[in-house]
């Protein structure tokens, strides 16, 4: 497990002697984390370094898992995807289900802690099955811009229970809700086994494992396998791109507990590949090994993040850290990571002939590819890596505990 000064080689002396300095003033405060997962996305690997970095600094921080049934995890997903603007028919069935499951959580999972952090939706009604004696705090990393208005208003009832709502981007703040929002980009650790530095023999090995060469340039997408990643389209730009040049495209994503859609839209991305999955063209990979997104992310010619609604965008951080040039559709955080034509290209995400041409420029220009990378690692080194969001939640738990 990593200990804050492991970092002082990344970020330097004064985030950590900042991070300490805040951190005197809430010494043994008991901070909880709530969320649907423990792997499977961007919320469970944050709170695996956030966790233990924050207990280092002195704060007794704690994570529980909530345990659903398949049935809660179904409606949930419908809930995610009317957050981001999908219709919804909200029955009784699908609010009764939501509540019980968290009521039957709330039965055995005791809270003894100074501050409570919710994440996303999944876990949202936790609140009214508590005595609350200690702030709450509502953590949402998905996109809030648009969301479905019947969920939304229904949703709200328990989000006003909160004493803050922590958002990913500034536009997410939604100014129907008379609570006090904070911004916190979300982050990557870069001392983890998905981004740490790793020797080509292990790339080369893992790759090998794995059934991918790399006797044609790489194009890769690693997401979930979720409709808002919008994987199907990115075998169609593939297949624009494959007209002019000779490459291969690999979509590695793993299959989250939490997220029952994953299995349908593979189904129907192999029907699409056909021919080119036969050919090992096209590479289709669901796994959860950190070591394969970092060795397939670093050996990659260029990467995309070809989403239609996304609430960050922890991949686009990953591949920036690596130097790699990102293609990124223009929606959600993602342009906080990524200034077109500076740090990476970004895409409406609807423009697939813009996209496909893109990727073909950066296979024909490296060197640019690599200039736009190097400026990219940089910008994330500042703003997006693990250090910056201990030194943000120490600041928001010293303004709620000390107030």
């Amino acid at each position: 497990m990593h200990k804050l000064d492991d970092y002082r080689g990344i970020v330097g002396d004064k985030i950590l002697s900042d991070i300490t300095r805040m951190a005197k003033n809430i010494y043994g405060a008991r901070i909880l984390h709530i969320n649907s997962t423990y792997y499977g996305g961007g919320v469970a690997e944050m709170l695996y370094s956030i966790v233990p970095l924050l207990n280092d600094v002195g704060i007794e921080t704690d994570w529980r898992i909530l345990r659903g049934t398949p049935e809660f995890f179904t409606v949930t997903k419908k809930f995610h995807n009317g957050i981001q603007g999908d219709k919804i028919n909200l029955t009784e069935i699908k609010k009764k289900l939501y509540l019980e499951n968290n009521e039957d959580f709330a039965s055995y999972c005791k809270i003894d802690a100074d501050c409570v952090i919710i994440h996303d939706p999944q876990v949202l009604p936790l609140i009214r099955f508590y005595k609350r004696r200690q702030p709450w705090i509502w953590r949402c990393h998905i996109d809030l811009s648009h969301p479905n208005n019947e969920l939304w208003e229904y949703l709200k009832g328990f989000i006003l229970r909160y004493d803050r709502i922590i958002v990913s981007d500034k536009k997410y703040i939604k100014e129907d809700l008379p609570i006090e929002h904070t911004v916190i980009h979300p982050v990557i650790d870069p001392l983890s086994p998905k981004n740490m530095d790793i020797p080509a023999s292990l790339m080369a090995k893992t790759l090998k494992k794995y059934g991918i060469p790399t006797d044609k340039p790489l194009i890769t997408q690693v997401s979930r396998f979720d409709k808002w990643k919008d994987p199907e389209n990115v075998v169609e730009i593939f297949k624009l791109v494959k007209q002019k040049a000779d490459c291969r495209l690999v979509l590695l994503g793993s299959m989250a507990s939490d997220d029952p859609e994953g299995w349908p839209i593979f189904e129907r991305i192999k029907q699409r590949a056909n021919n080119y999955l036969t050919k090992k063209d096209i590479i289709l990979i669901t796994s959860e090994d950190n070591i394969l997104v970092n060795s397939l992310q670093r050996a990659s010619a260029v990467v995309l993040q070809k989403s239609i609604r996304e609430g960050f965008g922890l991949t686009v951080t990953e591949a920036l850290w690596k130097e790699r040039p990102v293609i990124a559709s223009n929606v959600g955080g993602i342009p906080l990571q990524i200034t077109d034509e500076e740090t990476g290209y970004l895409v409406d995400p609807y423009d697939l002939r813009r996209c496909a041409d893109l990727i073909l420029s950066l296979l024909e220009n490296p060197e640019k590819g690599k200039e736009m990378a190097a400026r990219g690692k940089e910008h994330v080194r500042k703003n997006f890596l693990v250090t910056r969001h201990i030194y943000d939640d120490l600041d928001l738990l010293n303004k709620i505990l000390n107030q």
